[in-house]
């Protein structure tokens, strides 16, 4: 399931409401475990605005796409490179601002324009602050200046 929303309008609440009840309905699942995947416009991140949209995703990896339920779409993630970091739900917000303006600014990397995403562990507490979440940022080298 995905929905378009900005981080004015954050609609995140909305789709995993949506979705969670949904997923014992999926057939295959590969792990317990959920995906928030976003897809961000190529300039989204050089010309920041919190009312930028751009389109979220939740999901679940599958070993088939056969038995897909009724209203549910398909998404492929394209392979490639990521940098992973784990931290607690409640620590997403600094670790966000870490990485972009700490981490990735001196590494030898830059932003590659595929999918980000965090894979969440299922705990049966929404929102659980102390639920591990694995952060994947789609990166390549930087080009010679």
């Amino acid at each position: 399931m995905s929905v378009h929303m900005s981080l004015a309008e954050n609609k995140t609440y909305q789709l995993f409401s949506s979705f969670m009840p949904r997923r014992k309905e999926i057939k295959l699942l590969k792990e317990d475990e959920v995906l928030d995947l976003r897809v961000y416009s190529a300039d989204y991140f050089s010309d920041f605005n919190p009312g930028n949209s751009f389109v979220k995703w939740a999901l679940v990896e599958v070993s088939d796409f056969g038995q897909l339920p009724e209203s549910m779409q398909t998404f492929e993630l394209e392979g490639g490179r990521y940098a992973v970091f784990k931290a607690k739900g409640s620590e997403a917000p600094a670790l966000y601002q870490h990485i972009f303006t700490s981490w990735l600014p001196q590494s030898v990397y830059a932003l590659d324009d595929r999918p980000h995403f965090e894979i969440l562990q299922v705990t049966g507490k929404p929102n659980d602050p102390d639920a591990d979440e694995f952060f994947y940022i789609p990166i390549k080298a930087k080009e010679s200046q």
